[in-house]
C-alpha cells in the first residue's frame, strides 16, 4: 500500500526540482533529482507509488511545468496539499499527475493511504480517518484519468472539434 512523504507549507517548484536540471528533455534525469534539495534522502525512502502529501501553497513559484512533470516521473501516484498554488495545480492536471486538496488533513510521514480519484475520498489506513478532498470539475478529473491534457484532446478530438 502507498505511503505518505510529508512536507510543510509553501513548497515551490525549485524544491521539487531545483532550477539547474530543467533544461533537459530527458524526463528520466529530473525524475532523478526529484526533492533533492528539501529531502536529500527522498529516492532512498520512496517507492515508485507512494504519495506526496503538503501543507499549504504546494508548488508555488515559478510556473515551471517540469516540476509536475518530475513528481510523475519519479512514480508519484498523487499529491495531496491542504491548497496548491493554482499554476502547479494545472499543469499537474494538464500532464496527468493526480493531485487532491484536503485542507484538513493530517497525514504524517509513513501513513498509508488508499486513495479513490473519482470521489475524492481518501482513507488514511494508519490512522483509521477518512478524508474528502475538494471535489474537482469532471472534464478536469477525466483529463487526469486519461493521462493529461494530450491524451484526453486525442480521445475526445471529435466531439471537441465539432
Amino acid at each position: 500500500m502507498p505511503i505518505a512523504h510529508t512536507y510543510g507549507n509553501n513548497i515551490d517548484t525549485d524544491r521539487i526540482i531545483p532550477g539547474k536540471y530543467t533544461k533537459t528533455l530527458d524526463i528520466a534525469s529530473l525524475a532523478a533529482h526529484v526533492m533533492e534539495d528539501l529531502d536529500p534522502d527522498f529516492h532512498k525512502k520512496f517507492q515508485v507509488g507512494d504519495m506526496i502529501v503538503a501543507g499549504d501553497n504546494f508548488g508555488c513559484g515559478s510556473s515551471r511545468e517540469q516540476a509536475p512533470v518530475a513528481l510523475k516521473a519519479a512514480g508519484v501516484s498523487v499529491v495531496i496539499a491542504r491548497f496548491f498554488a493554482r499554476i502547479f495545480f494545472r499543469n499537474a492536471i494538464n500532464i496527468g499527475l493526480p493531485v487532491l486538496e484536503i485542507p484538513d488533513h493530517d497525514i504524517e510521514t509513513g501513513d498509508l493511504l488508499a486513495v479513490d480519484l473519482a470521489s475524492g475520498i481518501v482513507e488514511n489506513k494508519t490512522k483509521n480517518k477518512t478524508y474528502n478532498a475538494t471535489k474537482m470539475p469532471k472534464v478536469m478529473l477525466a483529463i487526469m484519468q486519461e493521462g493529461g491534457l494530450v491524451n484526453y484532446l486525442q480521445k475526445h478530438k471529435d466531439y471537441i472539434l465539432e
